[in-house]
């Protein structure tokens, strides 16, 4: 057999951290070569399955709900039709644009070598490649970077395999919306795809294990969501443990589920799986590089994202670490930095925001209340309801639901943690986010002259109490 190719890096994988990374060392002349095994996930999970489809679907989602409150704001709208192939239209000409800018930025630079196929550790510096033209290459390098991803979890659920279930990724490619549709999990996944879907004409059921959709969040900011969930008829069942699922007679779909209330019985047509998502690492063969994976098959890392091998990096949500783009990105400036550069940056000491977009939309940054308090920290908490009185910029909008809600170290007067459920919460957190790494005191944002009237002004009135 041939010697191997040899390269400056090799990158298996190309989601957010890992295209980045190899477009940034393909300009900067490091011969790199970058591994995508799907000619249909270029650009990684986030443009092609995740953040960019569903708030595209989501997009949709609003506008049908705002054109049923038109009423509301002085405005008659006679018929409303959802034509489904045309949202997903809409959906796949987005994806695709994404996707073709992504791949010309892998094939435009001289020294980075964009191959489909899929990567396995041959040894702790050699990749076997099996191309998708059938063609097997041998590459080395002395730095491999790992960025495969994550896919939806399946549980095992008695029945579950049998019928075939929806997950994040194959609901988007319904040729119908359902009628009925059940939805297990009340995590992030789940709660947007039930607003969602719940928009678009499916009458839908979440069944949550736990005492709180969203199990993370403070009770309060949990039970809030929840009840503007209800309002669109939304039905939450929490507590709840599925015990069988079953093909009805009729055609469809039933799950017999308990609750503290006693058995429930559901009938429908279709269920989503929204139980959290497992790692793509079964097909690396990380054994044959040595490299560590831990019970839940995440790869071992440090804050430097270096592995159990000297020589090999993991990135993104495969490492283990949060599960967003955006932290997938920062993955890339540590790697950039203490890896080709001469900084020296870590994960341990970075603020990652987080946005879950129903409406309203839920956004958060730093400590919960319930993590200061498990921290043993002296804080106070603040907190406002979403009036016309804490944030007038709602009331014209029409957009009345949610509240503000902020932990505050007592000696320092700085911002512990953050949580807005509001319109536009997404949007608000980075003010936060931004006195938080700049180290300033509350009430910096307590006395700042905030534009009127606009959403960022609630922080005038969420942090009068210090």
């Amino acid at each position: 057999m041939s010697n191997p190719e040899k390269y400056d890096a090799i990158i298996i994988g190309g989601g957010k951290g890992g295209k980045t990374l190899a477009v940034y060392l393909g300009r900067n002349n490091y011969k790199t070569a970058l591994l995508e095994r799907d000619s249909q996930m270029i650009g990684g999970s986030c443009i092609n399955l995740a953040c960019i489809p569903t708030k595209t679907f989501i997009a949709s989602a609003r506008l049908v709900h705002s054109i049923r409150r038109a009423r509301e704001y002085g405005l008659k709208v006679d018929g409303l039709t959802i034509e489904w192939p045309a949202v997903q239209k809409r959906v796949q000409d987005v994806v695709a644009e994404m996707r073709a800018l992504n791949h010309k930025n892998f094939t435009s630079s001289p020294s980075l070598d964009f191959i489909l196929g899929t990567g396995r550790f041959a040894g702790p510096h050699e990749v076997e490649v099996l191309q998708n033209d059938g063609l097997t290459r041998r590459l080395t390098a002395e730095r491999i970077f790992i960025d495969t991803g994550t896919r939806p979890a399946m549980p095992n659920i008695p029945g579950l395999q049998e019928i075939t279930p929806l997950n994040s990724e194959t609901i988007q490619r319904l040729n119908a919306v359902p009628a009925r549709l059940l939805i297990l999990g009340g995590g992030y996944v789940g709660v947007e795809f039930a607003q969602m879907m719940q928009r678009f004409g499916s009458q839908v059921t979440v069944v949550e294990r736990g005492s709180l959709i969203l199990g993370r969040e403070d009770t309060d900011v949990a039970e809030t969501l929840a009840a503007c969930l209800k309002e669109e008829g939304i039905e939450i069942h929490l507590h709840a443990d599925i015990e069988r699922i079953r093909k009805s007679p009729q055609g469809g779909i039933s799950a017999t589920f308990r609750t503290p209330e006693g058995a429930n019985q559901w009938v429908g047509s279709e269920i989503l799986v929204a139980l959290g998502r497992s790692p793509v690492t079964a097909d690396l063969a990380l054994a044959n590089a040595r490299v560590e994976t831990n019970a839940g098959g995440f790869i071992k890392v440090n804050d430097r994202l270096e592995t159990s091998v000297p020589g090999i990096w993991a990135i993104g949500d495969v490492s283990g670490g949060p599960q967003f783009t955006h932290a997938s990105l920062d993955d890339f400036r540590i790697i950039r930095d203490n890896v080709f550069g001469n900084g020296s940056r870590s994960r341990a000491d970075r603020y990652v925001p987080s946005t879950l977009f129903t409406e309203p939309e839920l956004a958060h940054i730093g400590l919960t209340e319930r993590e200061a308090a498990e921290r043993g920290v002296e804080f106070q908490v603040l907190k406002v309801p979403i009036t016309p009185l804490t944030v007038p910029r709602a009331k014209t909008t029409g957009q009345l639901q949610g509240l503000l809600k902020a932990v505050v170290e007592k000696s320092t007067k700085r911002i512990l943690g953050c949580t807005l459920l509001a319109a536009d919460a997404g949007e608000m957190i980075g003010t936060v986010q931004m006195a938080m790494i700049a180290k300033l005191p509350a009430t910096a944002l307590r006395d700042a002259v905030l534009t009127h009237p606009t959403m960022v002004e609630g922080f005038n009135a969420l942090f009068a109490g210090l």
